[in-house]
């Protein structure tokens, strides 16, 4: 089976673009299953209506990372959905879940939401301690790991952390696609950053005079999300559903 892994979707261009493009691209790639990072589709966060849109673009499953909760009124629909996903070492008593088993032609299919602790500024437990937990209870031949993180060291780590005991992961967060799409040894397809969906002439998603000012230590002010033509990255893993093994794994950038 084929599965796409969109690159965190950044502000509405992310979501409009999607909409109008993604039905051709799973037809072009033969993709029978979609991961979207939606945690950028609000700027700061997701609602309610945006993860709808992304479900009717053609998402499967929705994943988010460190923006959970730029929304707040997401909350109640974390809980009420299965399809949405935010981090699983998040703690325990917040709204949502880390992990969802999904019902597909190929037989069941687990996704793992995980969040990284270098310079992420986030209160969380060990992404390796938790995903261990969740990988002893789990029972699907084909696993799919989102890992949320801002260093490369942190991503690569966990890869061979998990290498031969998951179909695929990848990262997201850092906004810019990676150039290391490679299966490891044990049959897991891989890459750093699957990178962003959203708008073409930014820094990551934002306008770029804001993201100048800033680097020149002007006072900050709030982010604006950039506006012109957009882009969809992300990669295609082809995988064995017999096997759940990594056959290949291609990056995608369609504008």
């Amino acid at each position: 089976m084929n599965v796409l892994a969109v690159g965190d979707v950044c502000t509405q261009s992310g979501i409009d673009i999607l909409r109008d493009k993604l039905h051709g691209i799973k037809k072009y790639y033969d993709v029978s299953f979609t991961v979207a990072n939606g945690e950028n589709a609000a700027g700061l966060g997701i609602t309610k209506i945006q993860a709808q849109e992304l479900f009717g673009a053609g998402a499967d499953v929705i994943t988010l990372g460190n923006h959970t909760w730029g929304k707040r009124e997401i909350a109640e629909y974390l809980d009420d959905s299965l399809h949405i996903l935010r981090p699983a070492n998040f703690a325990p008593q917040v709204p949502g879940r880390g992990q969802g088993v999904y019902e597909t032609q190929y037989g069941d299919v687990c996704v793992i939401n995980l969040i990284g602790r270098a310079r992420m500024e986030n209160e969380c437990e060990s992404p390796f301690f938790e995903v261990d937990r969740i990988l002893q209870k789990n029972s699907a031949k084909i696993i799919l790991v989102d890992f949320h993180a801002e260093l490369t060291s942190e991503k690569l780590a966990m890869a061979y952390y998990l290498d031969g005991r998951v179909s695929a992961a990848w990262g997201t967060h850092t906004h810019v696609q990676t150039s290391d799409c490679r299966v490891f040894p044990g049959g897991m397809g891989f890459v750093t950053d699957v990178g962003m969906t959203g708008p073409i002439e930014s820094v990551i998603g934002i306008k770029p005079e804001q993201s100048i000012s800033r680097f020149l230590g002007n006072p900050p002010t709030r982010y604006e999300p950039a506006i012109g033509g957009a882009k969809i990255e992300g990669a295609v893993f082809e995988i064995d559903a017999d096997t759940g093994k990594c056959n290949s794994v291609e990056a995608i950038r369609v504008m």
